[in-house]
């Protein structure tokens, strides 16, 4: 069995905006899912590489494994999708899992743990509420987030419930792959959305809406009885919900624990958490200064009350050597120092810990400018030397057992990359036959290129001329289910505010000006099959007089005043005459 499984679900492509029709400024997208897949096939594409004997020019000689359970797709979909790939290469191969898990918000004991209220699920069935009546309440010209929260990183449409549910069961079926069976991978990326980490136990914000890595500490806890849960949190903001609900449970944890040194009755042990967040201070949830956000994002706390945090503010840098010499071995590998002195002070490598990473990569080089403005980014090398790191901790406290879940990361660029990267860094073993440049932008350019979405929304049918880019476009359709999800409903055009300003007969001057000229314009052609012509989702308008050649009689009431633009229609322009003349011929030779 690989070492390394990626775990895909499809349902998380269906939760869309729909508030507007207008869906530019939304960075948060289900087309993020399939920049994600261009990364992973790239990296199996090139982890290939590393060993020749195993990998092959056709589909079903891979070094990567692929079990689907997609439905209603067309022939060829299905027969890529039903492949399965034997898996021969020793080098830390990949298996690909098209999970269709789900669970039910009100009916799943991890959920309830984190999101969960004592006497009833108020939150929970809020937002499926929320997600249920989405769809009416933009039809109504109304938002289906309701007043007090953001309106700008939260949205909801009928979809979303499947998705959030799906990206929940799909983090649960792969912990259950980890840590139940040892003939199963160690380690599993979970690529789902929406994120979770900005969401607390019922407060929703930064695109989250449930707490993806929370519920999932609490699955491992209530399902395989693991005691202690660390998670890196990578991502360019702060997971102020994560951390939130990690102080929850220390709380309840540690209170537990002073009762029975005071007596109380023996109880099953709770759960630890420890939490260590690498983020830009700058940026949000911080950015608006407040000061509660900034102080909880600053927290070091190792011990006292039974907390265990650390948060590393991330740095600008000038050069690589900088990053890697400076920062990176001096400053942020200290969110894995802290995490070793938490294990170690509680018993050391045991079978009960887990390793999570919640894998933003938004702090990327390559993300948009707009969502790094503070400068506070780290190449791309980053993404696969966490891993690796991240992977030698794991193997070294909790048997190799390593969950990392897709968070942040908005460009297509970044998210390909650091995807790429970051699976790499998981599935390869050794410290060998490796290439950074892989992820250079010229290769990252030549990628792009090779995997372009065609109508449809699959990659180009070009051949790409290198092998590594001809086997990426390979393992890419076998892989990615983005074009097989219809377009969600959009939200009607509302009523427009512009009304037919009032004409008047053509002078006889003008009249006898247009019959003199014998060109016609476009619009005096068509006039007569369907009138004034209609702007963008409004209904064609019959001409209110006879004599005019105006292309739209549309005009907004609020720019001006009618006999001003009238003044502008009566006027003739008059184009200048253009005479062209020619000189001597050029002697003969």
């Amino acid at each position: 069995m690989p070492a390394t499984a990626v775990f895909l679900q499809k349902a998380c492509l269906q939760h869309r905006y729909i508030r507007t029709r207008d869906n530019s400024h939304i960075v948060e997208r289900p087309e993020r899912l399939r920049a994600v897949n261009v990364g992973l096939a790239a990296a199996v594409a090139r982890l290939e590489e590393t060993t020749p004997a195993a990998s092959n020019s056709t589909t079903g000689a891979s070094s990567s494994a692929v079990s689907t359970k997609q439905e209603e797709e067309d022939e060829l979909t299905q027969a890529l999708g039903k492949l399965q790939i034997a898996s021969s290469s020793p080098q830390g191969s990949v298996s690909f899992v098209h999970s269709d898990a789900s669970v039910d918000l009100l009916n799943h004991p991890a959920i309830k743990f984190v999101h969960g209220d004592i006497e009833r699920d108020v939150y929970l069935e809020t937002l499926k509420l929320w997600a249920k009546d989405s769809q009416d309440k933009v039809a109504k010209g109304e938002s289906e987030i309701p007043a007090g929260y953001s309106q700008g990183d939260l949205y909801l449409c009928p979809g979303s419930l499947d998705a959030i549910q799906g990206a929940l069961g799909t983090v649960c079926e792969a912990i259950d792959a980890v840590v139940r069976d040892e003939s199963q991978p160690s380690q599993a990326f979970v690529a789902i959305r929406p994120p979770g980490h900005h969401c607390g136990e019922d407060t929703p914000s930064g695109f989250c809406f449930v707490n993806n890595v929370a519920v999932g500490a609490a699955h491992a806890h209530l399902q395989h009885g693991i005691k202690r849960v660390v998670i890196f949190d990578i991502d360019l903001h702060h997971g102020n919900g994560t951390q939130s609900i990690a102080w929850s449970i220390n709380e309840e944890t540690y209170r537990q624990k002073l009762e029975m040194e005071h007596g109380a009755p023996a109880s099953k042990p709770g759960l630890q958490v420890y939490y260590g967040s690498l983020h830009d201070i700058l940026s949000y949830p911080c950015e608006d200064g407040k000061a509660e956000l900034i102080q909880a994002a600053s927290v070091s706390i190792h011990g006292p009350h039974g907390q265990h945090i650390e948060n590393v503010h991330l740095e600008p840098y000038t050069s690589e050597e900088e990053f890697w010499e400076t920062l990176y071995a001096k400053r942020y590998s200290r969110v894995l120092d802290k995490a070793r002195a938490f294990l170690d002070s509680t018993g050391g490598a045991s079978d009960d810990t887990l390793v999570f990473i919640s894998s933003g990569f938004d702090a990327s080089e390559h993300e948009y400018p707009s969502m790094s403005r503070h400068q506070r980014k780290v190449p791309t090398s980053f993404y696969y030397r966490f891993a690796k790191d991240a992977k030698a901790f794991a193997e070294k406290y909790a048997k190799g057992r390593l969950i990392s879940v897709l968070e942040g990361g908005y460009s297509d660029r970044a998210l390909t990359s650091g995807a790429m990267a970051h699976l790499i860094g998981l599935a390869h073993d050794g410290e060998t036959g490796i290439d950074e440049n892989w992820w250079s932008l010229p290769n990252l350019t030549a990628l792009e290129a090779a995997t372009k979405k065609r109508r449809g929304g699959r990659p180009s049918q070009t051949i790409p001329p290198e092998p590594w880019l001809a086997r990426t476009v390979e393992i890419f359709a076998s892989i990615d289910s983005s074009h097989t999800v219809p377009a969600a409903p959009r939200a009607p055009i509302p009523p427009s505010s512009r009304t037919l300003r009032e004409r008047k007969p053509p002078s006889s001057a003008s009249a006898a000006s247009a019959k003199a000229s014998p060109a016609t314009s476009p619009g005096e052609k068509d006039e007569g099959k369907a009138g004034k012509r209609a702007t963008k989702g409004q209904p064609a308008v019959p001409t209110s007089g006879s004599g005019s050649g105006s292309e739209s009689d549309l005009t907004d009431v609020t720019s001006g005043t009618a006999s001003e633009h009238e003044g502008e229609s009566a006027s003739v322009k008059k184009l200048p005459r253009v005479i062209l003349k020619l000189g001597p011929a050029p002697p003969k030779a």
